[in-house]
């Protein structure tokens, strides 16, 4: 016998979670599958010998979207912010350089090699980004000098999206300045025509700053949060394996899509009426071969990158540098394995024990991928040898963490933003069907879930109609 739901979620990371809570707030009956043993793909937060320690993302900035999930969930209570002053430092001569916020940054060391000049003269020329595509790292070449890229775009990147911005597709991962340019021929000028245009269709009400926050319990909280309210309707260890189209006839709640599961017990079968596909990109195209053979051969170009994440902690002791900030960044250039590293024990309370202080680092990427093939052990020695000597730390870590995820961030290389478009008229040939994930329109937790919501809300409006 073959189960009838009408609507179902492929996926139990924060997209497909946020879904699914949307959609069983609108009174539709939904189910979720998670291949994996867990919800939550890469947010997870692990307390152990008094360390909080964040495996994936170290902590979000909220928006709109989130704040409301997270008043819904009654979590706001449970926030907890980042010092928005918290210096931010970049790896530069050896030296870590503190990134200036405001003017400080036209005489930083960032502006060396002509950058203020080039600052200057996309103030008051003109220019119109190339068709059809352009990588971050030509557009910085373009508009301004190698420098920037070097020890500013290029960090920047890694810290984001652990890609080249050799590949990256400029209007796919950094959409409001190809927007900008394109407005105003100018990336200055553009930038704050569209902050004006964003505040008058506010009211005139400026833009809330989006402030770095995090969960007293970590962020895994909202996960826990989530699943909680979906209860029997989440089953994690369940595989989609195929998803074959139904003939639905013309009634809005005819069963449209037949799903093919692999669980425990062996072989089984689902029918919905509305499907989301919340999955790894690579994944949902595999799972929608047998609608076209196109979703597969679009869907497994984006790529997604290895990344490794270190955790160390230490005495206090033993760290002579004042760790007061979010951490730093590392150019390419430097010739070191770590991508950045995160100041956890400062940015939060109750991060370490008493005395103690956790930092953690990244490595891997687009350009390291097989960094990540070494041992836990062999990692943690090579982090902790590369960070030493620029925060003065003096005795080995006494606490250690290694997460290896080996397709951490879906990268937005170029043709990013025409693959998107092809499989959007793909997935128009399928009434019902929807798509929800970070392969989409950025990273972010807060974008996940903003894009989950507004995918929950079409669902809804089908329904209605």
């Amino acid at each position: 016998m073959t189960t009838q739901v009408q609507a179902l979620v492929v996926g139990a990371g924060i997209s497909g979670l946020a879904a699914a809570y949307a959609l069983k707030k609108a009174g539709i009956p939904t189910i979720v599958f998670e291949a994996s043993a867990r919800p939550g793909g890469a947010i997870q937060s692990i307390q152990r010998d008094g360390f909080l320690v964040e495996c994936g993302p170290q902590s979000f900035r909220g928006n709109a979207a989130l704040r409301t999930l997270c008043k819904d969930l009654g979590l706001l209570d449970e926030r907890i912010f980042a010092d928005p002053k918290a210096r931010r430092y970049v790896l530069i001569d050896g030296k870590l350089e503190n990134l200036p916020m405001g003017p400080g940054l036209l005489v930083s060391p960032f502006m060396a090699g002509g950058t203020l000049f080039a600052v200057l003269r996309d103030l008051l020329g003109s220019s119109h980004p190339p068709e059809p595509d352009e990588s971050v790292a030509a557009f910085v070449r373009r508009k301004f000098n190698p420098t920037l890229l070097d020890r500013l775009v290029g960090p920047f990147v890694s810290g984001v999206y652990a890609g080249d911005p050799e590949k990256l597709s400029l209007r796919a991962a950094f959409p409001i300045l190809h927007e900008a340019e394109t407005a105003k021929a100018s990336l200055i000028r553009g930038a704050v025509a569209i902050r004006r245009a964003r505040q008058a269709n506010r009211g005139g009400t400026p833009l809330e700053k989006p402030t770095l926050q995090s969960f007293r319990h970590g962020n895994e909280t909202l996960i826990r949060a989530l699943a909680k309210t979906l209860e029997d309707q989440l089953f994690c260890d369940v595989e989609v394996t195929a998803v074959d189209a139904l003939d639905p006839g013309h009634e809005a709640k005819a069963a449209r899509f037949h799903l093919t599961l692999a669980t425990a017990r062996g072989t089984e079968h689902i029918e919905a009426e509305r499907l989301v596909l919340a999955c790894p990109a690579a994944a949902a195209g595999r799972i929608l071969s047998r609608l076209s053979a196109q979703f597969e051969s679009q869907l497994t170009r984006i790529e997604s990158v290895p990344v490794g994440v270190v955790s160390l902690g230490y005495r206090q002791a033993d760290v002579a540098e004042r760790l007061k900030g979010f951490g730093f960044l590392v150019p390419r250039s430097c010739g070191l394995n770590v991508l950045g590293n995160v100041w956890n024990s400062s940015l939060f309370p109750g991060r370490a024990p008493q005395g103690h202080v956790l930092l953690t680092s990244f490595v891997g990427g687009a350009t390291n991928r097989a960094i990540i093939e070494r041992a836990p052990d062999q990692l943690v020695s090579l982090v902790h040898r590369e960070i030493s000597p620029l925060l003065s730390i003096r005795q080995a870590p006494v606490f250690s963490n290694v997460t290896i995820w080996p397709r951490a961030i879906p990268q937005y290389d170029l043709g990013h933003t025409a693959l998107l478009a092809t499989v959007e008229k793909l997935r128009a040939s399928f009434p019902g069907l929807h798509f929800a994930g970070s392969h989409l329109q950025g990273p972010a937790i807060g974008t996940c879930v903003e894009q989950a919501l507004k995918v929950a809300d079409e669902i809804r409006v089908s329904f209605a109609n």
